[in-house]
């Protein structure tokens, strides 16, 4: 076992090992959680919760607010070449087309790079940065760090994904690895069914109001049980998106018949890998949720646990409706709008904003007519991309303003306007809300 000593006036050499006691043997014999089984194969060590590992990384990337920084960072450097241009990629994402000289130009510096070192470059209109990592890029087992908390989005694959400053991604692009602390995993056992107009997102809002936004820090969420076993891949990357909100390192699902289901659709089968904890893998903690006793759940401002249920918030009226992200802008979310919005008008004075995470979603979406149904019925909808989600614009909420969106964060300011007031839900919710001008339980139309 090694343990870490770091230089960071200079990153080239950041990295140097420093013989520290080994582990108890017998521990060599217990199970391992997902996180301790993938930085153990990524480190070449036998790694446990509280060790510290160096990684070799197999996917790093940056957008166009973390970008330009991370860039500076690794061409401050003497290594300027990229350890591995085909695992790295830019997205233009979050100002996507630009809406600003200065972003513009940011822009351009990326296109630069780009060309410069041969990486993958998903230029504006491609969609959400964390969207396209889950269909093109993201494979079980691997190791994944980008300049963008919601990274984490693709433990929904079974990758241990996780969000580092720029710095630190300048790091790993140009040497193809970093440290680790392994975390601790708190295990989530859900079982039973969802009931009509209850869905992941619900689940996810319902955990961290339970735990809180630092219940926890630097942990492996672990998500498991018969409601798991079945539950499907844009539900998944709903929950494993969210994960950051309770502080959380990574969220994991195990790799299973559904993974292999989504690459096989997105035509990477090839690249499917069973990921899963063993049986007797030592957790932190276990919460168990029934899933049949959840709710429509809603995040008030101004932070993600600060819930209530849908049908407590009646009286709030809604301004503005935000539907996509990379929480849940994927085609079911899409397909689930659309069938509340069916033959229906939105309610006067409600602005009823659609983004789709990504072109091949936004596509789908036209040819299955879902599109032209949300317009019929009054929506706006965006190109791919982040959209108002971070309120740099396509948007933005005005002074008291109340929006209820299907993003993951609700910060003071987050949509561009501090004295803007946002509250989280699901599509369903937002959909129903949308239609009657108030925060609304879904069940009351479904």
């Amino acid at each position: 076992m090694w343990s870490l000593y770091s230089n960071a006036d200079n990153y080239d050499k950041m990295f140097t090992l420093i013989p520290v006691p080994s582990i108890d043997p017998e521990l060599i014999y217990m199970g391992k959680t997902i996180s301790e089984k993938i930085l153990s194969d990524k480190s070449g060590s036998d790694a446990r919760a509280g060790d510290i590992v160096i990684s070799c990384v197999d996917l790093v990337f940056v957008q166009d607010t973390t970008g330009p920084l991370t860039i500076r960072q690794f061409k401050s450097g003497k290594k300027q070449t990229l350890a591995t241009p085909s695992r790295t990629a830019l997205f233009i994402d979050h100002a996507s087309p630009s809406p600003n000289r200065q972003l513009s130009n940011d822009h351009i510096f990326i296109r630069e790079f780009a060309a410069e070192t041969g990486c993958l470059l998903f230029d504006a209109g491609c969609g959400v940065c964390h969207q396209i990592v889950a269909e093109k890029l993201a494979r079980p087992g691997d190791v994944i760090v980008g300049a963008d908390s919601h990274t984490v989005t693709a433990g929904a694959l079974g990758a241990f994904a996780t969000g580092m400053g720029s710095s630190d991604v300048a790091v790993a692009m140009s040497l193809g690895k970093t440290w680790f602390r392994v975390p601790e995993t708190i295990r989530i056992e859900v079982t039973g069914k969802f009931s009509k107009g209850v869905g992941a997102k619900d689940l996810i809002l319902y955990l961290i109001g339970l735990i809180g936004a630092d219940g926890a820090t630097y942990k492996a969420l672990e998500f498991t049980g018969n409601t798991v076993d079945s539950m499907p891949m844009w539900q998944r990357l709903t929950i494993s998106n969210m994960a950051i909100e309770a502080g959380a390192k990574v969220g994991l699902f195990p790799s299973d018949r559904i993974t292999r289901e989504y690459l096989k659709k997105q035509g990477r089968e090839k690249e499917y890998a069973p990921v899963f904890a063993d049986s007797d893998a030592v957790y932190e903690r276990v919460i168990k949720i029934e899933a049949n006793k959840l709710e429509p759940m809603v995040a008030r401002p101004h932070t993600v646990d600060n819930t209530a249920t849908a049908r407590s918030l009646v009286d709030i009226k809604v301004d503005q409706v935000f539907i996509g992200t990379c929480t849940n802008g994927r085609l079911e979310d899409m397909a689930e709008a659309a069938s509340l919005l069916k033959n229906k008008k939105i309610h006067a004075g409600v602005r009823l904003i659609v983004c789709p995470a990504s072109r091949k979603i936004y596509t789908e979406s036209i040819n299955t007519g879902y599109l032209q149904t949300i317009v019929e019925a009054g929506g706006i909808i965006l190109p791919p991309g982040c959209a108002g989600c971070l309120g740099l614009h396509q948007g933005a909420l005005g002074d008291k303003e109340v929006c209820l969106s299907t993003a993951n964060r609700n910060f003071k300011g987050r949509m561009g306007n501090p004295e803007g007031l946002i509250y989280l839900a699901s599509t369903a919710t937002a959909a129903t809300s949308a239609l009657t001008g108030r925060i609304t339980d879904p069940r009351e139309v479904l």
